[in-house]
């Protein structure tokens, strides 16, 4: 068999295998029941979007849209805050241009990669339990969840960086500080920077849900509204979530371009 006609020939199998492993996956799917009520929640649910309670967007004398949705924003600055600061020695640890021991360098892409194993979520159900719920939970969960991810990003980014210029530093008798401070950071910032607004615009949606399990922020009178079918005030904390999300993906996609 000439070349050419292996390379169609193990083409076809792959297909064949691949076409056989996605009948076999969708053959054992349980069958979908849609229920005779489904159809009546989604309209209820469109109905609540197109019909909100605006007199739960502001109340003076207790909890509103407004508080909630300044408590989620808080939560997602807070979280990326904490993202921010602890992922940068992680970051340097993980870099092999910089950390010239190779176990040094390989345990903290370890420790990174441990961290971004576990979903937002289940660190938000460990600091529930550790601290309670609330607030305080969520802005631990979204800070050491979002370590993991910002620390490989800025990572990645450290070991592309020209260290050339860290030589001619050295060379005029520079202190490792100093040329990490003059010859890296200079390169890596805008990048850092690029990173952290990205993690941010994850966190902010991450902090909307985290509050359906206790963790505070928007998802807790979300799911309270849910569960007494109050499809008004589901609509307008849609609506609100809706506003915050594209309001701060707007912002944040502006100051992104000018850091590029």
């Amino acid at each position: 068999m000439n070349p050419q006609k292996k390379k169609i020939f193990t083409r076809f199998v792959v297909v064949i295998i691949l076409m056989l492993i996605y009948i076999w996956a969708f053959a054992g799917l349980p069958t979908i029941e849609v229920k005779d009520t489904s159809s009546q929640i989604v309209r209820a649910i469109f109905e609540g979007l197109f019909s909100p309670d605006w007199d739960y967007v502001y109340d003076p004398a207790g909890e509103d849209l407004l508080r909630k949705l300044l408590e989620t924003l808080a939560i997602a600055i807070l979280g990326t805050f904490i993202a921010a600061v602890f992922c940068i020695p992680l970051a340097f640890l993980a870099a092999r241009n910089i950390v010239k021991s190779r176990v040094i360098s390989q345990f903290g892409k370890f420790v990174l990669s441990f961290i971004r194993v576990f979903p937002d979520i289940i660190f938000a159900l460990i600091f529930i339990k550790a601290v309670g719920p609330g607030s305080f939970s969520g802005v631990l969960a979204l800070g050491i969840g979002s370590i993991g991810m910002l620390g490989k990003l800025f990572s990645d980014d450290v070991e592309s960086v020209n260290l050339s210029t860290t030589e001619a530093l050295i060379a005029t008798g520079a202190n490792p500080i100093k040329t990490l401070w003059f010859a890296v950071v200079p390169q890596i910032l805008p990048s850092y920077l690029n990173f952290v607004m990205y993690r941010f615009e994850v966190n902010i949606r991450a902090a909307s849900i985290l509050g359906i399990i206790g963790a505070g922020g928007i998802g807790t009178p979300l799911i309270f509204a849910l569960q007494v079918r109050d499809w008004e005030r589901v609509g307008i904390i849609l609506l609100g979530i809706i506003i915050m999300i594209t309001l701060v993906d707007f912002i944040s996609g502006k100051i992104r371009a000018k850091l590029v």
